[in-house]
């Protein structure tokens, strides 16, 4: 049966010119003889060398290339994108509210502002508001733990409904409601808050505590 044979000399240069990548050595024979032409081998030769030339420095400054380009895509304009890490986030005591009850951090404008607001609010086990409104709707998203709301101008914590992380609560501007953790819960609840400033929170009955402890 017979084989033919093919034997290729690559050039460097051929790779970005018109040169032939078959050199003038290539021969087909028969059966299992393999003629090597001289200049074939020694022009492979000299092509492997150029093309190392040229690879290796190429390849010695590719990893500080992708560095530059991890380096560029890693910045940030805090112009644009503002990141405030877990970390980094500030919390602090409610005001007027019962030492140990709670938490509250403002992310974003002020609940006595103008315009939007995000806010976080952690509840600890064992307090809840009393009756209140808000002027404009508070939207609330459960980060961790479980918040017990319920609405009306009456303060009933034990028929509070239990809202898990990932919960939604939307509190439809100037109606009553109230809400908390209930004592003996394993961990505080955690709750995103967004609305509309003015809050301008009030009272069912300004006569008695903003907060109960239960």
């Amino acid at each position: 049966m017979a084989k033919a044979v093919f034997q290729l000399c690559l050039y460097a240069e051929g790779m970005s010119s018109n040169k032939s990548l078959v050199s003038p050595g290539v021969e087909m024979l028969s059966g299992d003889a393999v003629k090597r032409t001289p200049d074939c081998a020694a022009d492979g030769a000299v092509g492997l060398a150029r093309r190392d030339m040229l690879v290796v420095p190429f390849l010695a400054t590719l990893p500080l290339a992708l560095l530059h380009a991890a380096a560029r895509a890693g910045q940030i304009d805090p112009a644009e994108t503002a990141i405030t890490p877990a970390d980094a986030i500030k919390w602090g005591a409610w005001s007027d509210g019962p030492p140990h009850s709670g938490e509250a951090a403002s992310l974003y404008g002020g609940l006595d502002g103008e315009g939007p607001y995000l806010a976080l609010m952690k509840w600890n086990p064992g307090y809840m508001s009393a009756p209140h409104s808000y002027a404009t709707d508070r939207l609330s998203l459960v980060l961790s733990g479980t918040w017990w709301v319920n609405s009306g101008a009456d303060f009933d914590p034990d028929n509070a409904v239990p809202v898990s992380a990932g919960g939604f609560v939307r509190r439809v501007a100037r109606t009553p409601h109230y809400d908390g953790v209930k004592r003996g819960a394993k961990e505080p609840a955690v709750i995103a808050l967004f609305g509309i400033a003015p809050v301008k929170f009030e009272l069912v009955d300004p006569g008695k505590p903003a907060w109960r402890q239960i």
